[in-house]
């Protein structure tokens, strides 16, 4: 194992030492494998590379100051993994299976969850893709699953600081009654236009609004959109984004500590009438948004303005990173500790 500078980790790739598959054929799933290759044999008219059958999950494990190793709501991405894989016609994973798996993977590479402390994570990749050969417009009758994982630090190089967002009108990431609600590698292709053009204007990624007017917000790049304003924590309501599991804590959190909460359209006007605004997602939590430029109509909206985070999004913050390394209470049985 290499020598790694846990705090300093970047969102990326590092080769740990195993990852785990399973193949479901001839109508059911076999057996947990163990892998030590990271490449996967694949025939070349395999669905996934040539229709689009794939799905994929995003998820942590942490380690605790007790040295335990914990699962965030690991139910809720096993669900979602379900809901994508029945939104593209694929096999669904059942949940004891995507556990057992999910567990597998970690002890195996428990080495590699950073020490509590340093901000890093081990980050946890569950795919799903059709394996079949099938030449025409079909669902496979083959799929493997597979989840192999990596430490990582922030997905942000600023970490729980202001970023900068660009708003593009130019492409679309998902449209309403698309593929936006699965979590699906052909939205993330979508996005890439975006991002590209957001990072060459020196920007950290593109803020997506509704396909059909483009009146209303929808995501910020791979990240759920939320603003903060009259006490209230409020998160768009459309049928074009990914319901995002740490968006879904942060509303029932917010509640919790005594804010209310809006799931609605939110129009892009109101942009301006927000006192904090910002990104969230598993692999960022929260990025507080510093400032968003319209490349447009060259429209700026200020956030943070002492460069730093709102007191709001400071504390839906801690509380829920609070929650998922043990240091506080958790009071909606949302951890998972791994008997490993």
């Amino acid at each position: 194992m290499q020598d790694l500078n846990w705090s300093k980790l970047p969102f990326g790739y590092v080769k740990t030492h195993y990852n785990v598959r399973s193949v479901y054929k001839d109508g059911k799933w076999g057996e947990i494998e163990v892998s030590d290759s990271e490449h996967i044999n694949i025939h070349i008219a395999a669905t996934a590379l040539h229709y689009g059958q794939e799905a994929f999950e995003g998820m942590k494990a942490y380690r605790g100051k007790d040295g335990k190793i914990r699962l965030f709501r690991w139910d809720e991405n096993a669900k979602r993994l379900q809901y994508s894989a029945r939104g593209i016609y694929m096999a669904e994973v059942p949940e004891q299976l995507f556990f057992d798996m999910v567990k597998k993977v970690v002890e195996l590479n428990k080495d590699f969850v950073p020490p509590h402390g340093t901000g890093a994570s081990l980050y946890i990749r569950p795919f799903l893709f059709g394996t079949g050969p099938k030449v025409g417009v079909q669902p496979s009758d083959e799929y493997t699953f597979v989840i192999f994982v990596t430490p990582v630090g922030p997905y942000f190089k600023e970490g729980f600081n202001p970023v900068k967002i660009a708003v593009v009108r130019d492409s679309d990431r998902a449209a309403p009654l698309g593929t936006g609600t699965y979590k699906v590698g052909g939205n993330y292709a979508a996005s890439l236009y975006g991002t590209i053009k957001s990072v060459k204007a020196g920007y950290g990624a593109p803020m997506y609004l509704d396909a059909k007017e483009k009146k209303y917000i929808d995501e910020i790049g791979a990240a759920n959109f939320f603003g903060i304003k009259d006490n209230t924590y409020i998160t768009p309501e459309s049928p074009s984004i990914l319901p995002s599991i740490t968006n879904k804590s942060l509303e029932q959190l917010a509640a919790h500590l005594g804010y209310k909460v809006e799931r609605r359209p939110v129009a892009f006007d109101e942009l301006s009438s927000f006192e904090e605004v910002g990104a969230c997602g598993t692999a960022a939590v929260i990025s507080p948004i510093g400032e968003i430029k319209d490349l447009d109509e060259d429209v700026t909206y200020t956030y943070c303005k002492d460069g730093k985070a709102g007191p709001v999004s400071t504390k839906l913050y801690e509380t829920l990173v609070g929650i998922q390394y043990g240091d506080i209470e958790d009071p909606f049985n949302w951890v998972t500790i791994l008997d490993i």
